[in-house]
C-alpha cells in the first residue's frame, strides 16, 4: 500500500492530478447502463408509496436494497441515512462528492458516512439526476410540508434530533450550473425516474417525497413508490465495490469494521 507520508511534495502533487485525470476519463465515459431486473416477490421486506408532501422511516438491513420510483415525475425527494448500531456515524454530503470527485452520483457510486466508510451504493439509476449540494425545501420555500421538517420527523421515529441530521441528497433533482456559475433547476425528472441503492451496513433511512429547494413548484406533485428486498451479498467483481479506488478503500473501510 502507498505511504502518503513518504512522498515528496512534488510526489504528492502528481498523485493529485493523476486522481484527478482519472476522475475526468470517468466522468466523460459513456453511462454505466442500468438495470431493474424484476424481484422476486418472496424477497420482498417492505413495499409502499409515499404520498405527496409526505415521508417514510425505514429499518434497511445489511445487504438489502431499496428501489425507489418516482411514480409521477414529482420535483424531488430528499433522503438521509445513519449507520443504526451507531447513528453518530451519518451520510456525509461533501465526502460523498469529494472522495469520489464528482457531484454526479449515479450507478456504480456509493455514498459515504463521516466515518470514510460505505453507507450505501448505488446499483442502478436512470439518470434522473440528484443533488448532492442545496438539498430539499424548507418553511422559506412552502407554507405546507417540506423536505426539513419531515427529515426532523423522520428522525425522530429513530429517537434522534436535529442535531442528527447534516446536509441531505436530493434524489429525482435535475441540478446544473450555468455559465456564470449558478445552481439552477433543470426541469422535472420523467415520470417512472428509478434509483436502486444496495444497504452496506445495517442503516436507518428517512426519505420524504417534498421538492428540491430550486424546483418552480413547491408542492410534491405525485405518489413516491419503494420496495426493500433481500438482494444478498454483492460478488467479487460488482461494480461498486470497484468503480473508484476511493470507494475501494472505503469498502475495505467496511470490512475492517465488520471484522472487529
Amino acid at each position: 500500500m502507498l505511504d502518503l507520508d513518504k512522498l515528496s511534495p512534488a510526489e504528492y502533487r502528481a498523485r493529485y492530478e493523476a486522481l484527478q485525470e482519472a476522475a475526468r476519463a470517468r466522468a466523460a465515459a459513456p453511462q454505466t447502463e442500468a438495470s431493474f431486473p424484476e424481484i422476486p416477490p418472496d424477497a420482498v421486506i417492505a413495499q409502499d408509496v409515499i404520498p405527496p408532501g409526505w415521508y417514510a422511516s425505514l429499518w434497511l438491513r445489511r445487504g438489502a436494497a431499496l428501489r425507489l420510483t418516482n411514480i409521477a415525475g414529482t420535483p424531488g425527494a430528499a433522503l438521509f441515512i445513519w449507520n443504526q448500531a451507531d447513528p453518530s456515524e451519518r451520510f456525509n454530503a461533501g465526502d460523498t462528492t469529494k472522495l469520489q470527485w464528482t457531484t454526479n452520483l449515479t450507478t456504480g457510486r456509493v455514498l459515504f458516512s463521516d466515518m470514510g466508510r460505505v453507507l450505501a451504493a448505488i446499483t442502478a439509476d436512470s439518470g434522473a439526476g440528484h443533488d448532492s449540494i442545496i438539498g430539499p425545501n424548507g418553511p422559506a420555500q412552502t407554507q405546507g410540508r417540506n423536505g426539513r421538517d419531515n427529515l426532523r420527523c423522520g428522525a425522530a421515529k429513530f429517537g434522534l434530533s436535529r442535531r442528527d441530521l447534516a446536509p441531505a441528497l436530493s434524489l429525482f433533482s435535475p441540478v446544473g450550473v450555468d455559465a456564470q456559475g449558478v445552481m439552477r433547476w433543470r426541469g422535472n425528472p420523467p415520470a417512472g425516474a428509478m434509483l436502486e441503492l444496495r444497504a452496506e451496513m445495517d442503516l436507518l433511512l428517512v426519505l420524504s417525497n417534498t421538492p428540491h429547494a430550486l424546483s418552480p413548484v413547491q408542492q410534491a406533485t405525485g405518489p413516491l413508490a419503494y420496495t426493500a428486498w433481500r438482494a444478498g451479498a454483492p460478488g467479487p467483481d460488482d461494480l461498486c465495490r470497484h468503480f473508484t479506488a476511493e470507494a475501494a478503500r472505503g469498502f475495505a473501510n467496511n470490512d475492517r469494521y465488520f471484522a472487529q
